[in-house]
C-alpha cells in the first residue's frame, strides 16, 4: 500500500466538517501499512539496545576469546547498539550452568559441556555456532609413572567433573582396564579441582597426575617436575580434536541473530589475528590472563603451550560423536542424538563475506 491511495478517497457526501477526521484516519492506516511492509525486511535486526553476556576461560586454549575481548575486536564488530559483558570460568560445566540460569548468552566451552547441555535440554538450550581451538590437552604425571597400570591406586586431577579433559581421562583409563566413578572411587581416584589448585597439589605430592589443558600441562612439567604421559592429540586421527567451541543460548540466537552474526564476525577476525600475529597474540593473551588471574604466565610456558594448539573456527563436528560416545561409555552422559547440535549458517555467511571457505555443520 502507498500513500497515493489518499488521492483516491471519495469524500463526496461527507460533510466538510468531518473530512479532516477521515483524512487523518486514512493517514494513520497508511502509516501502519508502510510499517507492516517494512517489518519483514528488518525482522532479523534487534530493536533497541542489546546486552551480550559472553563467557570464556583465562586459558591459552581460549586465546581467541582473550584476544577478541582485550583487543576490542568483539566490541567493534558488535557495534554501538550492543553492550558486551564478560565473565570467566574455570571449566565448561560452570559456564553451562550460567547459560541454563540465563546469566550468560554465549560462551567458549569444551565440547563435552556443550554436549551435556544439549542432552539435558533435549536439544533446546544451546547451539554450537563455531569452533575455537583444536588440541592442547595432556596427561601429566610424576616421573615414576610410565603407563596406565602405574596409576592404579593413584590420584589424578581434572578441571571439573564432566568437562572435556575429565571425560578424556576416564575414557583412556577404561580402555586400559581401569575403573573410575564420579565420586572419586575405583581403581584410579579422579579429583576434579581448579587448575591453579591442581598445580599446587601436584607440586605438594597430593596428586600423582592431571589431565589438563594448556598452559597447565606445560606448567605441571616446568614448575611441578612432571612429564607428559599422554598428549591427547595422539588419540585422534590427524591429531585434531575439539578443545574449545563457541556456543550460544538458542533463545538468544532466535531473538538476536544479527548480534550473534556480528559476534561470529569478531570471532573470525580474532582467530585470523591469532594465527597471523602469533607473537603479539601470545603477549595479548598473557596480559589478559594476568589481568584476570593476577599472575602472568612465564614466557617459556607460553612458548611451550602454543605449538600444541590450532586456532580454528571449524567446530570439527565429526569429532563430537566420539566425544559423546566416550562420555556415555564412562557413565557421565545418557545416550544422545547430536543431530542439529551445530548451527553454522551464520558462521558460513560471515566466512563467505570474508572470502573464506565454509565449514561443515555435520
Amino acid at each position: 500500500m502507498s500513500i497515493d491511495f489518499l488521492s483516491r478517497i471519495d469524500l463526496e457526501g461527507i460533510p466538510l466538517t468531518r473530512r479532516p477526521v477521515v483524512l487523518a484516519l486514512a493517514l494513520v492506516i497508511a502509516a501502519g501499512a508502510l510499517a507492516a511492509c517494512g517489518s519483514s525486511s528488518s525482522s532479523a535486526k534487534s530493536r533497541g539496545p542489546v546486552t551480550l553476556r559472553l563467557g570464556y576461560f583465562p586459558n591459552i586454549t581460549h586465546a581467541t576469546a582473550l584476544v577478541g575481548v582485550d583487543k576490542g575486536i568483539f566490541a567493534k564488530d558488535l557495534g554501538s547498539n550492543v553492550t558486551l559483558k564478560t565473565s570467566t570460568f574455570n571449566a565448561g560445566p560452570a559456564a553451562v550452568e550460567a547459560l541454563f540460569a540465563n546469566a550468560l548468552d554465549a560462551s567458549y566451552v569444551g565440547p563435552n559441556p556443550a554436549i551435556n547441555a544439549w542432552q539435558k535440554s533435549n536439544g533446546s538450550a544451546i547451539k554450537i555456532i563455531a569452533g575455537a581451538t583444536s588440541g592442547g590437552a595432556s596427561l601429566v604425571v610424576k616421573p615414576g609413572i610410565n603407563s596406565a597400570a602405574d596409576l592404579k591406586g593413584k590420584k589424578v586431577a581434572t578441571p571439573q567433573l564432566g568437562n572435556t579433559q575429565d571425560v578424556a581421562l576416564r575414557a583412556w583409563l577404561k580402555k586400559a582396564g581401569l575403573k573410575t566413578d564420579p565420586q572419586g572411587g575405583g581403581d584410579v581416584s579422579i579429583l576434579p579441582q581448579d587448575n591453579a589448585q591442581t598445580l599446587t597439589t601436584f607440586k605438594a605430592g597430593d596428586i600423582d597426575g592431571a589431565w589438563v589443558p594448556e598452559p597447565w600441562a606445560s606448567r605441571l612439567v616446568s614448575e611441578g617436575g612432571g612429564k607428559v604421559l599422554v598428549d591427547e592429540a595422539s588419540l585422534w586421527p590427524d591429531g585434531k580434536y575439539l578443545t574449545t567451541t563457541l556456543i550460544v543460548r538458542s533463545a538468544f540466537l532466535k531473538s538476536h541473530p544479527d548480534v550473534v552474526q556480528n559476534l561470529l564476525k569478531g570471532h573470525v577476525e580474532a582467530t585470523d589475528f591469532v594465527n597471523s600475529n602469533p607473537a603479539e597474540a601470545k603477549t595479548v593473551a598473557n596480559n589478559a590472563i594476568k589481568a584476570l588471574t593476577g599472575k602472568a604466565l612465564a614466557a617459556a610456558i607460553i612458548e611451550s603451550s602454543w605449538p600444541h594448539l590450532q586456532f580454528t573456527v571449524d567446530p570439527l563436528v565429526a569429532t563430537l560423536d566420539k566425544e559423546a560416545a566416550d562420555a556415555q561409555d564412562v557413565g557421565l552422559l545418557n545416550k544422545v542424538d547430536l543431530k542439529g547440535i551445530a548451527d553454522v549458517k551464520l558462521l558460513n555467511k560471515v566466512l563467505e563475506a570474508a572470502g573464506k571457505p565454509p565449514v561443515s555443520g555435520g
